[in-house]
């Protein structure tokens, strides 16, 4: 299962973060700046794929892409496979190329129902719903209208 899906800049602020368990604004915002340091003193060398069990407990890990001035990142439980996670979030920076023409961090900002609204159509309840950019496309669409 998905516990989490964050975007962040390289300064730390976070540009969406929806938690699939129920958190306190607090830990969530303490979770938000514990994931912030681990991937800000990693160099850009070594893999995207951590442990990250001193944050979010037991059998947690955390797979991330740096995009330009974004990273985004997924934390899930062992159920989930790391590189389908990887390709997860690649899937999800092309719907939103799609959607915004080269997402950028203001895209997200001035966005966010929008981005919402992908999010929940790629993944939902922190299950993966569905993994083609395509078809999340028309369902955005559908919404919209």
């Amino acid at each position: 299962m998905i516990k989490a899906v964050m975007m962040m800049n390289t300064q730390g602020k976070p540009r969406l973060a929806k938690f699939y368990d129920f958190l306190p604004v607090e830990k969530q915002q303490e979770l938000i700046r514990g994931v912030f340091s681990v991937l800000s003193s990693r160099p850009e060398n070594v893999s995207n794929f951590l442990e990250i069990d001193s944050l979010f407990g037991p059998d947690s890990r955390l797979v991330y892409k740096h995009y330009a001035t974004l990273y985004f990142v997924l934390v899930f439980d062992g159920s989930e496979n790391e590189l389908a996670m990887l390709d997860l979030i690649q899937v999800l920076v092309e719907t939103l190329d799609k959607c915004f023409s080269n997402v950028c961090e203001l895209d997200i900002v001035f966005n966010y129902s929008k981005m919402h609204t992908v999010l929940d159509e790629i993944v939902f309840g922190g299950q993966v719903l569905e993994t083609r950019s395509d078809e999340v496309m028309k369902a955005v669409e559908e919404i919209s209208k």
